[in-house]
C-alpha cells in the first residue's frame, strides 16, 4: 500500500512539472500583452492604442489646416471644432478672383483654407471625417494607395489628387503610420458633407 502511494505521489509531482514547464513554454512564445507598456511604445509609437497615434500624426502633419473649415478670429483663421476634417463647405463659393491670373501668377484661396485656385484650376480639400460622404465606406488599402500612388479613392481607374494636398511627401509615411491614420478618421465624429468636384483651368484667350 505504501509502494502504491508513493509512486501515486511521484506521478502527481511528474504532471505538475510537467504542466508548469507547458505553461511557461506557451507564454514565453506567446506575443507581449497588449497591456505591456513596453508592446504599446512599440506598436503604437508610444500612444494606447493605432487611433491615438492616428490622432498625433493628424495633429502634427496639419491635416486639419485644409481639411478642417475655418472661423475668422483676432488672429486670423481658427479652426472649426464643430466641422472637424469635413472639407470644403458644401455651399460655400470659391474666392471671387480673376481665375486666368490666378492660374497663371499665384495660387488663391478662401479664407478657410478648404478651396484653392492655380495652374490645375480649382481645388477643394475632401471630407475625411468617417462620413459616408468622407472616408466611411473606404477600406485601409484605398486610403495607403490614396497616399501612396495619389489616386483620388485610392482606386487605379480614378485621377491624380490635386494640389495643395502634399501626398508627394505624405507617401515616405510608413504603412503602420497610414493605418493609424485611417483608424483615427475612422472614429472622427461623421459629418455629412458633400464637398464640390474640382474645376479644370479655364480655357486661356487667344
Amino acid at each position: 500500500m505504501r509502494k502504491r502511494t508513493i509512486i501515486t505521489l511521484s506521478l502527481i509531482v511528474v504532471v505538475s512539472a510537467i504542466v508548469i514547464a507547458c505553461n511557461q513554454t506557451s507564454a514565453s512564445d506567446s506575443p507581449t500583452s497588449s497591456t505591456d507598456p513596453a508592446a504599446t511604445e512599440t506598436k503604437y509609437g508610444g500612444f494606447e492604442s493605432r487611433a491615438k497615434w492616428g490622432e498625433h500624426l493628424v495633429t502634427v502633419g496639419a491635416c486639419g489646416d485644409c481639411h478642417t473649415p475655418k472661423n475668422m478670429g483676432p488672429q486670423g483663421p481658427e479652426d472649426d471644432s464643430s466641422l472637424l476634417l469635413s472639407g470644403h463647405p458644401a455651399q460655400m463659393p470659391i474666392p471671387q478672383v480673376d481665375r486666368r491670373m490666378a492660374e497663371t501668377r499665384g495660387i488663391v484661396s478662401t479664407q478657410t483654407l478648404t478651396a484653392w485656385v492655380g495652374p490645375w484650376g480649382v481645388s477643394y480639400a475632401s471630407n475625411i471625417t468617417s462620413d459616408s460622404t468622407g472616408i466611411g465606406n473606404w477600406k485601409e488599402e484605398q486610403f495607403i494607395k490614396a497616399i501612396k500612388e495619389g489616386k483620388w479613392m485610392g482606386l487605379d481607374s480614378t485621377r491624380q489628387l490635386l494640389p495643395p494636398m502634399p501626398w508627394p511627401s505624405f507617401r515616405n509615411m510608413s504603412d503602420d503610420e497610414l493605418k493609424a491614420i485611417f483608424a483615427y478618421l475612422k472614429s472622427t465624429k461623421p459629418i455629412h458633407n458633400i464637398v464640390p468636384s474640382p474645376q479644370p483651368p479655364v480655357t486661356a484667350k487667344k
